[in-house]
């Protein structure tokens, strides 16, 4: 019998309505392998989407990886042109370490040279302050010997005082021994009775007379010894103005080779390019912490305007003492003179509505001037040198 369209859409019918036979046809026609089509269908379209996704994520990870590399490659270039930059700066730093280590090294030459030569200028200054010490204990020696002087010649003139109130009365026992006489004459003249009594008197008299005259060689003796003892006394004031000639000669002399020392560290300071400013500055700080108890870190010079016009300061800095402020104010000169105490004071007052706390006047140099050292104890000034602070 054949199998005609409607058998096989009854066929068709039939298997809607019964799923399970539609299931074993077509396991019968397909054979298993066909019906596992669809799963492995089903599993290629998951491991393609799979394959897909890890497609876009290594997609993705590749412009991420070539972001990275153009970001390594341009950082590379930075670096490179870094480290070139680096190299030059290094080069430019050794080259820099090299100069200042060979500033350095003259530094320390110049250093070295600067402590030897303070080291002489301390030397020459003791032997002055020990030639000092000397003179001022003969100049004390001598102010002993001129008061003893003055003591004895005080002495001598109330001697010589009570010598003459002396020789007067004795001038006028004298004159009344004369008027005595007189009388007597007249009275001999008229009287031989009273010539006895005259006789007496006037061996009396010679008696007195003889007494007068023993005390007159006594006080010619003692005007003797006063005499030659005024001879001896002028002698030794002869001697004293000698001394004292010569001891004002050596100071002369002591200045002028002061003047040549400062002369001589002049040259010095321009030989190591060490100006007299700078040794200022570089001494102060210690000098004024050591000596005054004031604390300052560094002096510079300072310029200042008043009116218009500059002010200059050699050496300005700002510190403390015993926990209030204070302002040191300093000029530099190598030999140091009254006039330039009040060229300073001067100054200190133009500037003092410009400064921060009240100013200490300084002065350094050399060689101080007897009437810089009067004039800067009167007036509150800080003189100091080199070698040390400045004794009124």
């Amino acid at each position: 019998m054949p199998f005609t369209v409607k058998d096989f859409q009854s066929l068709l019918r039939l298997l809607d309505r019964q799923p399970q036979w539609k299931d074993a046809l077509r396991a019968s026609l397909l054979g298993e392998e066909f019906l596992e089509l669809p799963s492995l269908v089903r599993s290629l379209l998951q491991a393609q989407r799979a394959a897909q996704r890890e497609l876009r994520a290594l997609a993705d990870s590749h412009r991420q990886t070539q972001q990275e590399l153009r970001a390594l490659a341009e950082a590379q270039t930075r670096l490179a042109e870094a480290q070139a930059g680096t190299d030059q700066r290094v080069a430019r730093l050794e080259e820099a370490v090299a100069r200042l280590t060979e500033a350095q090294q003259r530094s320390d030459e110049r250093g070295a040279r600067l402590e030897q030569a303070l080291a002489r200028l301390a030397e020459a200054q003791a032997g002055t302050d020990q030639r000092v010490a000397r003179l001022e204990e003969a100049v004390a020696r001598l102010t002993e010997a001129q008061q003893r002087s003055d003591e004895r010649g005080a002495r001598l003139e109330q001697a010589l005082a009570r010598l003459a109130e002396a020789q007067a009365g004795t001038d006028q026992r004298v004159a009344r021994l004369e008027e005595a006489v007189a009388r007597l004459t007249e009275a001999q003249q008229r009287s031989d009775e009273r010539g006895a009594r005259l006789e007496q008197a006037l061996a009396r008299l010679g008696e007195a007379q003889a007494g007068t005259d023993q005390r007159v060689a006594r006080l010619e003796e003692a005007v003797a010894r006063l005499t030659e003892a005024q001879q001896r006394s002028d002698e030794r004031g002869a001697r004293l103005e000698q001394a004292l000639a010569r001891l004002a000669e050596a100071q002369a002399r002591l200045e002028e080779r002061m003047g040549e020392l400062a002369t001589q560290v002049g040259r010095l300071s321009d030989a190591l390019g060490f100006s007299l400013e700078e040794l200022a500055r570089e001494l102060a700080p210690a000098y004024f912490e050591k000596h005054h108890g004031i604390r300052v870190p560094s002096f510079q010079r300072r310029f200042f305007t008043v009116d218009a016009e500059d002010v200059e300061v050699d050496f300005y800095g700002e510190g403390t003492r015993d926990g209030e402020a204070v302002v040191v104010v300093g000029e530099v000169r190598s030999r140091i003179y009254g006039r330039d105490i009040e060229a300073l004071l001067r100054k200190v007052q133009l500037l003092s509505p410009l400064l921060p706390a009240p100013p200490l006047p300084v002065l350094f140099g050399f060689v101080i001037h007897p009437s810089a050292a009067q004039l800067a104890a009167q007036k509150g000034v800080l003189v100091f040198t080199p070698v040390g602070p400045h004794r009124f």
